[in-house]
C-alpha cells in the first residue's frame, strides 16, 4: 500500500500465513501532505486540503510500486517505532532509488537542514533537486500548484448521483471517484440488507446514469483524502457536477469543495439557482432572508463603532443605529478559563489578537460608509435551551464591504478571525463562505495571526481611571507632552470619555475642559438622578464625532477622583467648542484662562441668539444692566499695522499682522521649494471636511496652506486659504497633504476675520456691492492701521485707518453717503458714535449716494435696503 508520496507499507513473503506489515518512510525528502477530513467527534478540528503535488507524488509511487518487489534499508528508527530509510525497486540496492526518482520528477523536496557534507547519497539528492528546478519539473513549474490535466476514462458503474466507478485509460485502472464539492441523496443499507433511498436518490442516480454510464469521459483527479479519490467528470456536453446542482439533485459540500479546480463559485451559483426555483431536494427551501424587504437586505450605512472584532454598529440613512455581525466568522477567543482571577478581565486587551483585529477594522472602516448585505438572521437563544451556549439576542449577520473589499475575508486572511464550520444542511452562512475558507487556508499556510507559531502578542495596558495616586504621577508627564495622540474607547456622556493612549499604553478617563455639559441619569446614594435636558443628544453628538477615532488631547489638570481635564481635538475641531456651537453645552467659568475662551464665548453667543436646544427658553438680560457695566470702561485706541488680504461680499475682511509677515514669507518660500523638489502625487489626497492641507491656487498656480470646508464631490472641494482669507472650489487633484514642518503648529493661520464698527451693512445687494467695490479699490492688498472697538457674534468689530493719511475708512464711507451709522449704546463709544453721526448728517445735507432723495428712514427705509434702529 502507498500511504503518501513518502510512506509505503511492505510485506515479506508468506510463510505459513499472512506476513507481517511494515511501514517505511523515505528519509531525507519531504512531499506534500494529502487532504484530511476532520473527525466529526472533534468539531474544533478543521479539514485540510491537499498540499501542492501531494496527490501526484502518491500516484507516482502507486503506479511504480504496487505489486512490485522492493528492497529497503533502515537508517533511523524513532522512539515511537517509526522507521526511515531508502527503498529500491528490485531485490537489491542496485535497483532504482525511489527517493531519487521522486526528487528528479519534481514531486518531492530535499530536507537540506539535516544533510551532512560527507554523505554521497544526500549530496546526489541535492543535485537532482537542483536539476529539477532548472528543468522546471513538477512543483518547480512556473506558478507551481496542482496538476489538473484530465485523464481519459469510461464510466463503468454509477453507485449514486455523485459516486461512480471509472476505468482509467490507457492503463485500465478501475477506481471509485467521488465528485468534488457536491453530494447527492444516497441509498442507505438497512440491517436486513435491503437499501432504502433518500428522497430523490433514485432520480439523481438515473440522471447521472443516463448521461455518463459507459460513456467516454475525462476525469480530473483532484485529491485523495482518507483513501477516497475526489475528482471532476467532464462530458463533451458539460460538467456533470454543475448539472446536478442546477437541477436540484445535489448540494454543495464544504470539505471537498476546497479541492474543486473548476471554480467553486460556479457550484454555489448552480445551487443558488436550484434553491430559487425550489426544485427537487430544495422544494421546501426557505431563504434565510425571504421575509425581509429588499431595502433591509442590502443598504449603505456609516460605521459608528467596532464591537469585539466581529460586529459593527452602523448608522442608517434614517438615523437609526443597528448592530451588524460579520457572517460566518469567529473572533479570537481565549482558550480555557481566565487564569488570573484577581485581575479584571478585559477581552480587547487580554484575548490574543483581539486588539489587533479590532484595530484593523477600526482603521479601515470607522466613520466610513460601507455596503451591507444581510445573509441571515440568527435567532435569539436562551440559557435554558442548553447549558453550553450562553444566551444571545437576535443577531443580524451580514457581509460588509468597503471599496469592494470583504471585511470578514480581510480579517480571516490576516489571521485575526477563524471561519465557523456548519452542519451540511445549515444554510445560515455567509454568501461568500468559500472565499472565507480560501482566505483561512492562506492564513494557515503563511502562519498569520492566530495560526502563527510565534509567541502571541501581549498588551500590558494600565487602566488608571479612578486611580488617584497613579493619575497624580502621570499628570506632569501629560502636561509637558502638550498634544498627545489617543483613541476614544468609550463615551460616558457628552463631556466624559475613556481614552487609550497608545504611546503610554494606558487607559484614562478624560473630562472636556471649559464647558458645562448636561448630565445624564445615574444611580446616586439617594436614588436615581434624573437626566438633564439634552444630555442624550450631547452624548450622541460626541459619540458620532469621536468614538473610536484617533484624536489629540491637551491635558491641563485633574480632579480629585483621578480624572484628567483638558481639550480634545479631532481633525482640527475642538470638541468643547463644537458642543457649545451646537447648543449642547454652556461655557464654564474655568475657560476664562484658556486660549479657547473667545471662541467658546463666540459660539455660545451665537447659540443663545438662535435659542437652540439648551438655550430654547433663554431670556436676555435687560439692556440697562449691560449699559451700567459698560460705563466703567473707556475706549482704548491701540492701532496696529495690518495688511488687508481679502474683502467678502458681506463687508467682512481678512488681515495679516505686519509683524509676522516675514515669518509667513519665509515659510511659504521654504514650503514651495520642498514641494518643487518632491511634488505630491496627483489624486493621492482624499479630502475630508476640517482637514488642513495645501492647495494649488488657480490664479497663479502656486501652493498655499488651506482648510477643507466642504467636499461636494471629488471634482468640487471647497477650501479656505488660512493665510489670506479667500475661498475657492477646486478638484481634489489640486490638493495634497500638508508637510508637517509647515502645519499650523509651526505657524498659526495668518488670516484673521474682522468687520467694520459703527456702520450698518446695506441689505440691498446693489448698494452693498457698491460699498464692497469701493473698499476693494481703497484698501485691499494695502497696509492699514487697525483697532478693535468691541466684540461681535462671529468676529471682532474694528476701525481701520489708511496708513498714510490716518483717515478712518469706515467714517469715509459714512461721509460719502454709502452706508448708515450703527448707533452703539455703550458709554465709552459715544465719542466715536457722535463723530460718525456728524459725518452722516453732512452726507445727508449734500444728498450723497443713499441720501440723494433725502432722509428716507422714517417711511421707506426697508424699500432702500436699510432698517431703522430705534
Amino acid at each position: 500500500m502507498v500511504l503518501s508520496g513518502c510512506a509505503i507499507i511492505v510485506r515479506g513473503q508468506p510463510r505459513g500465513g499472512p506476513p507481517p506489515e511494515r511501514q517505511i518512510n523515505l528519509s531525507n525528502i519531504r512531499t506534500g501532505a494529502l487532504a484530511r477530513r476532520a473527525p466529526q467527534s472533534q468539531p474544533d478540528q478543521k479539514d485540510t486540503p491537499d498540499e501542492p503535488y501531494a496527490f501526484q507524488a502518491r500516484e507516482f509511487l502507486r503506479k511504480m510500486l504496487i505489486g512490485k518487489e522492493v528492497c529497503f534499508t533502515v537508517e533511523v528508527k524513532t522512539a515511537l517505532g517509526r522507521e526511515y530509510g531508502m527503498v529500491y525497486l528490485g531485490r537489491d540496492t542496485t535497483g532504482e532509488n525511489i527517493a531519487e526518482s521522486l526528487v528528479n520528477e519534481g514531486l518531492a523536496t530535499v530536507r537540506r537542514e539535516g544533510i551532512r557534507g560527507n554523505n554521497p547519497d544526500q549530496a546526489r539528492l541535492c543535485d537532482l533537486e537542483d536539476q529539477a528546478k532548472a528543468s522546471k519539473k513538477g512543483m518547480w513549474t512556473e506558478g507551481g500548484g496542482t496538476n489538473t490535466k484530465p485523464v481519459n476514462a469510461v464510466i463503468e458503474h454509477v453507485r449514486d448521483g455523485s459516486v461512480v466507478r471509472a476505468l482509467l485509460l490507457p492503463d485500465y485502472y478501475l477506481v471509485t471517484v467521488m465528485l468534488s464539492g457536491v453530494k447527492c441523496p444516497t441509498f442507505k443499507r438497512e440491517a436486513d440488507g435491503t437499501e432504502s433511498p433518500e428522497p430523490f436518490a433514485a432520480e439523481a442516480k438515473f440522471f447521472t446514469e443516463s448521461r455518463l454510464l459507459q460513456r467516454d469521459v475525462q476525469i480530473i483527479l483532484e485529491s485523495c483524502p482518507n483513501q477516497v479519490i475526489l475528482g471532476t467528470v467532464l462530458h463533451p456536453n458539460g460538467n456533470i457536477t454543475e448539472l446536478l446542482l442546477k437541477e436540484g439533485f445535489a448540494r454543495c459540500v464544504d470539505w471537498s469543495m476546497a479541492v474543486y479546480t473548476q471554480g467553486a463559485e460556479k457550484l454555489r451559483a448552480g445551487e443558488k439557482s436550484a434553491k430559487e426555483r425550489k426544485v427537487r431536494i430544495w422544494k421546501d427551501y426557505v431563504a434565510p432572508t425571504a421575509n425581509m424587504d429588499q431595502k433591509d437586505r442590502q443598504f449603505v450605512a456609516k460605521v459608528m463603532q467596532v464591537v469585539n472584532a466581529d460586529a459593527v454598529v452602523v448608522k442608517l440613512n434614517s438615523g437609526e443605529y443597528k448592530t451588524i455581525h460579520l457572517s460566518s466568522i469567529r473572533p479570537p477567543r481565549i482558550e480555557g478559563e481566565n487564569k488570573d482571577k484577581d485581575k479584571r478581565f478585559r477581552p480587547i486587551y487580554d484575548i490574543p489578537y483581539m486588539f489587533e483585529a479590532r484595530e484593523f477594522m477600526r482603521k479601515k472602516i470607522i466613520g466610513k460608509k460601507v455596503n451591507v448585505t444581510v445573509d441571515y438572521i440568527r435567532a435569539a437563544t436562551s440559557s435554558s435551551e442548553t447549558s453550553t451556549i450562553p444566551a444571545f439576542a437576535e443577531r443580524t449577520c451580514a457581509t460588509v464591504t468597503i471599496g469592494g473589499i470583504n471585511i470578514a475575508e480581510a480579517l480571516v486572511s490576516k489571521g485575526f478571525a477563524t471561519v465557523i464550520r456548519y452542519r451540511q444542511d445549515d444554510d445560515q452562512r455567509s454568501s461568500h463562505y468559500d472565499e472565507l475558507l480560501a482566505a483561512e487556508a492562506r492564513a494557515i499556510k503563511n502562519g498569520k495571526g492566530l495560526h502563527s507559531k510565534k509567541e502571541v502578542p501581549i498588551h500590558r495596558v494600565a487602566d488608571i481611571s479612578g486611580e488617584t495616586q497613579k493619575a497624580k504621577q502621570f499628570l506632569p508627564f501629560l502636561q509637558r507632552a502638550g498634544r498627545s495622540e489617543a483613541v476614544v474607547e468609550y463615551v460616558f456622556s457628552g463631556s466624559r470619555l475613556k481614552l487609550y493612549m497608545p504611546k503610554e499604553t494606558c487607559l484614562i478617563t478624560f473630562l472636556l475642559a471649559g464647558i458645562e455639559c448636561p448630565r445624564g441619569s445615574r444611580n446616586m446614594p439617594g436614588g436615581m438622578q434624573v437626566a438633564e435636558p439634552f444630555s442624550d443628544e450631547a452624548m450622541a453628538f460626541t459619540k458620532e464625532l469621536v468614538l473610536q477615532r484617533e484624536v489629540e488631547v491637551e491635558v491641563e489638570s485633574m480632579d480629585k477622583a483621578g480624572n484628567f481635564i483638558g481639550w480634545l481635538h479631532i481633525e482640527g475641531v475642538n470638541l468643547s467648542v463644537a458642543l457649545v456651537e451646537n447648543a449642547l453645552s454652556k461655557v464654564h467659568f474655568t475657560a476664562e484662562r484658556s486660549s479657547y475662551y473667545k471662541t467658546l464665548v463666540s459660539g455660545e453667543e451665537a447659540s443663545r441668539l438662535r435659542k437652540d436646544k439648551i438655550w430654547a427658553n433663554y431670556e436676555e438680560k435687560k439692556v440697562e444692566e449691560v449699559v451700567h457695566v459698560m460705563e466703567e470702561k473707556e475706549r482704548t485706541a491701540n492701532y496696529r499695522a495690518v495688511y488687508v488680504t481679502e474683502i467678502t461680499d458681506t463687508m467682512h475682511f481678512y488681515t495679516q499682522d505686519v509683524e509676522t509677515g516675514t515669518q509667513l514669507e519665509n515659510l511659504m518660500e521654504t514650503m514651495r521649494a520642498e514641494i518643487a523638489a518632491q511634488p505630491p502625487v496627483e489624486g493621492s489626497y482624499a479630502a475630508r471636511r476640517g482637514d488642513y492641507c495645501i492647495a494649488n491656487f488657480s490664479a497663479d498656480g502656486e501652493w498655499y496652506r488651506a482648510r477643507v470646508e466642504k467636499v461636494q464631490s471629488p471634482a468640487k472641494v471647497h477650501v479656505f486659504y488660512i493665510d489670506y482669507g479667500n475661498r475657492e472650489i477646486v478638484p481634489s487633484t489640486r490638493l495634497a497633504v500638508i508637510p508637517p514642518a509647515f502645519s499650523t503648529r509651526t505657524l498659526a493661520a495668518q488670516a484673521t476675520e474682522y468687520t467694520f464698527a459703527y456702520i450698518q451693512v446695506p441689505q440691498d445687494e446693489d448698494a452693498r456691492a457698491d460699498v464692497v467695490d469701493s473698499l476693494v479699490r481703497d484698501i485691499q492688498n494695502t497696509q492699514c492701521l487697525l483697532n478693535v472697538e468691541h466684540s461681535g457674534v462671529t468676529c471682532p468689530h474694528v476701525t481701520l485707518q489708511f496708513a498714510d493719511s490716518k483717515d478712518d475708512v469706515g467714517l469715509s464711507l459714512v461721509k460719502e453717503g454709502m452706508v448708515m451709522v450703527d448707533v452703539r449704546k455703550e458709554k465709552h463709544l459715544q465719542k466715536m458714535v457722535t463723530e460718525y453721526l456728524n459725518g452722516q448728517e453732512s452726507a445727508k445735507t449734500a444728498r450723497l449716494n443713499i441720501w440723494r432723495y433725502g432722509d428716507f428712514r422714517d417711511d421707506d427705509a426697508d424699500e432702500f435696503g436699510y432698517k431703522l434702529k430705534k
